[in-house]
């Protein structure tokens, strides 16, 4: 069956100016997906113009209608003041990606906080009166909604009225109130009359009796139900009548603020914010038609020369090698061809090194291309060896300033220095010790390094060492403990004292260049999770506990420093999978399958969810007991809720995102990443074309090399060569625009009014590229 798929990666920077209430105070910055808090600025103290400054990059692992900004100010005993907020809606995005934009704040009201959807039935019908005539009756039946915004950081009590409106009549019905439910079940079915019959005598409820039934419209209010106070707006839509004729469909609707929401009163001016978005959105088509692409890029080792090949050629027609490098590197390494192509181009970047001290100390293809995998390969790896001495440096902080000129009064610069000593020691052995935990396709990666460095330097004993070494510490470990909020290795900035410390710790950590062996590590977090109910007793609700993953064994904890209440052997782990909101109304949920009942845990945020999925599939993907099914719901009251079977034991109803061991340590979409190279390919093709020229002008012309100045930025060895592969390139990405389009076309005349499908496709073919 053909497919699309949607994808989102988002980068900004920014700052603010004239916040109010008018008077110096300490601002951060929350980064949202709806209401959803994922990212969180540093806390910038004493100003009215903050400037941030700061960047996050981040996939987003599912469907939002909004991305949202909210400045709050700082208070140390009472809850954080929210100052405004700035909100774009998914479909604007692209109107403002690549450029720098101030945005005015927008107050946080119930109207401005809509978000969630409804999912509605219509259906409109021909009835025959005794008489013989006709009349025509529309029947609504709401079915559920999903989403719906917290109240006052807890789920709401919602219900719905369902309108039918016109120029003279407003026929309100409403639903039952759901309680502390963000995704009520409301089942309900409504009627109303749309026209009557001319021989209908009873008074009609409005002024004519055969009414246009162009200037109908559904609308659906969805309330929070306020007891004792005021019912609180929780967002509408509205369907045309007209849209029906005389048919029957159901579909998903985003919900909207009202139109007049905020037109009634004048806000005041709260300050504003600035922006600069990057925001990409991909459309996925089925795997067979990024064959001839994905093996034109994955034999881009095997090429001579590697200026030649394919993967060497997208990063010279990018402005920025980074847009290359991500998908590039995410796609060599799906299909084991990253450490030969690493190699090469390695190979090609020492051609060029005169000195053996300066070896991989530049931002070429090769560097990147090892940071980009050491970010990805090593990401586990890094919070295990790093995260609890990072944690005792944030959490309990001594004094380590030995600078005089930033020392505070009272400080001893001897005192400082042992504390600064302490802390290098006790981060550099972690390090050492953690040798034996590094991936293996680091290592794999890092021994071709080394062979390549001997090679090119045979005379420098140590070369083979600063090679790794400059990856290891200065590209790794030293730029995850100066930013350690970067690498999720905490979940906010820590205080200007705070990165004080771990500033110069990076900074002694760099000088150090040494190996070692290693200790046990651990990935560690506070989260919620559902009783299991081992005893008779046992209530099953949900409790906050410390989760500690191992390479050895899964736990939890009461706290964090204690013996673990309940643990799994990581070799008895069969399955790690998403658990349906459905099941316990509860988001970023996810379960554990093991020898005994499923362990249920609440992550923090969907962000945090994805990581702990990850690491515990990692941990677990070569257990040779590894189930192929699993139940997506939990089982409650008898039987599944998913398939609805009544043995708990019943083999489950939904294949495992991975059914079965296999060596590689992350889970990568392949398609997706050819689809993206694809992109920058069509976004650059210019400048492929003006390779090709370059090629054959270098073909021609065997005389000496007059200054170049059409292709002086590009890296040309082999003009022939490099001419074959940019005439596949051109080709295959022509044959795929053609493609493309025709899936644009089926999407759009597939599209049914008010789905989901509509809305993305109706943007994809309006904004994407």
């Amino acid at each position: 069956a053909t497919f699309l798929n949607f994808f989102f990666f988002l980068l900004f920077t920014d700052d603010a100016k004239h916040l109010v209430p008018n008077k110096m105070r300490d601002f951060f910055c929350t980064i949202n997906l709806d209401q959803e808090e994922v990212f969180r600025t540093q806390v910038v103290e004493k100003s009215l113009s903050p400037y941030f400054g700061e960047e996050f990059y981040f996939e987003i692992p599912r469907t939002f209608q909004w991305l949202s900004f909210y400045i709050y100010d700082k208070s140390v005993l009472q809850k954080d003041l929210r100052i405004g907020k700035v909100s774009i809606k998914k479909e604007d995005l692209c109107n403002y990606t690549g450029k720098e934009n101030w945005f005015m704040l927008q107050p946080v009201d119930s109207n401005s906080e809509v978000q969630g959807k409804v999912h509605l039935e219509l259906k409109l019908n021909e009835l025959i009166t005794d008489n013989g005539s006709v009349c025509q009756q529309l029947v609504v039946h709401i079915k559920e909604c999903h989403g719906l915004p917290l109240i006052n950081g807890q789920n709401c009590d919602p219900y719905a009225t369902v309108s039918l409106v016109g120029p003279s009549r407003n026929d309100q019905k409403k639903t039952k109130v759901k309680k502390k439910t963000s995704n009520p079940q409301f089942n309900e079915t409504f009627y109303f009359e749309v026209t009557r019959s001319s021989s209908y005598t009873k008074k009609s409820q409005f002024q004519v009796e055969e009414e246009d039934i162009e200037k109908l419209e559904v609308r659906v209010d969805l309330w929070n139900n306020g007891n004792l106070v005021q019912d609180i707006f929780l967002g509408e839509i509205k369907v045309p009548v007209k849209v029906l004729k005389n048919d029957s469909f159901q579909a998903w609707y985003l919900l909207q603020p009202r139109e007049n929401g905020n037109k009634s009163s004048k806000t005041d001016d709260l300050g504003s914010l600035r922006l600069n978005i990057c925001y990409t959105e991909d459309c996925v088509l089925p795997s067979e038609y990024y064959a001839s692409l994905r093996n034109l890029l994955l034999k881009s080792s095997d090429v001579q020369p590697i200026s030649a090949s394919a993967a060497y050629i997208l990063s010279e027609v990018c402005r920025d090698k980074y847009d290359a490098v991500l998908p590039l590197v995410r796609l060599l390494l799906h299909h084991h061809k990253l450490v030969p192509f690493v190699a090469a181009v390695a190979e090609l970047d020492l051609k060029d090194t005169q000195e053996a001290n300066t070896i991989f100390r530049g931002n070429s293809l090769a560097t990147r291309c090892v940071d980009e995998m050491m970010k990805i390969v090593g990401k586990h790896y890094l919070k295990v060896t790093l995260k609890p001495v990072i944690d005792e440096i944030c959490e309990s902080p001594k004094p380590c300033e030995i600078d005089p000129i930033k020392l505070r009064e009272g400080d001893n610069v001897e005192i400082n220095m042992e504390n600064l000593r302490y802390y290098v020691d006790k981060v550099f052995r972690e390090i050492v010790r953690s040798s034996i935990s590094c991936p293996t396709l680091m290592c794999d990666v890092f021994y071709s390094l080394r062979h390549l460095a001997a090679k090119r330097f045979p005379n420098d004993p140590h070369v083979q060492y600063s090679a790794v070494s400059s990856f290891v510490f200065l590209r790794f470990f030293a730029v995850a403990v100066v930013s350690p909020h970067t690498f999720h290795l905490r979940p906010h900035h820590p205080d200007a004292q705070t990165s004080r410390t771990l500033t110069l710790i990076s900074k002694a950590i760099q000088t150090l260049g040494s190996w070692g062996s290693l200790t046990k590590s651990k990935l560690v977090r506070e989260m919620y999770k559902r009783a299991q109910g081992r005893t008779r007793i046992g209530k099953k609700n949900f409790k906050k506990r410390w989760f500690c993953l191992t390479t050895r064994e899964f736990t939890y904890h009461k706290q964090q420093d204690k013996e673990p209440i309940f643990t799994i052997p990581i070799k008895n782990i069969l399955a790690v999978e998403k658990l349906d909101e459905s099941s316990f109304n509860k988001k970023n949920m996810f379960q554990v399958l093991h020898g005994e009942k499923p362990l249920y845990i609440q992550a923090n945020n969907c962000v945090e969810a994805s990581e702990w999925i990850e690491a515990l599939c990692r941990v677990t993907r070569c257990n040779q007991r590894r189930l192929s099914f699993y139940h997506p719901s939990a089982f409650l009251n008898g039987n599944w809720l998913c398939c609805k079977a009544t043995m708990e034991n019943t083999e489950g109803c939904a294949r495992c995102t991975a059914d079965v061991p296999a060596d590689t340590q992350i889970e990568i979409d392949g398609d997706r990443e050819t689809e993206r190279i694809y992109s920058l390919f069509t976004v650059n093709r210019s400048k492929l074309q003006k390779l090709e020229e370059a090629c054959g002008s270098i073909a021609v012309y065997q005389g000496p090399r007059k200054e170049p100045d059409d292709y002086s930025n590009f890296t040309i060895e082999d003009s022939v060569a490099t001419f074959h592969t940019l005439q596949q390139i051109i080709d295959t990405v022509e044959k795929l625009n053609e493609s493309h389009e025709k899936y644009q076309k089926k999407r759009s005349s597939s599209a049914k009014y008010g789905s989901e499908q509509y809305i993305y496709c109706l943007y994809f073919t309006c904004h994407t590229r």
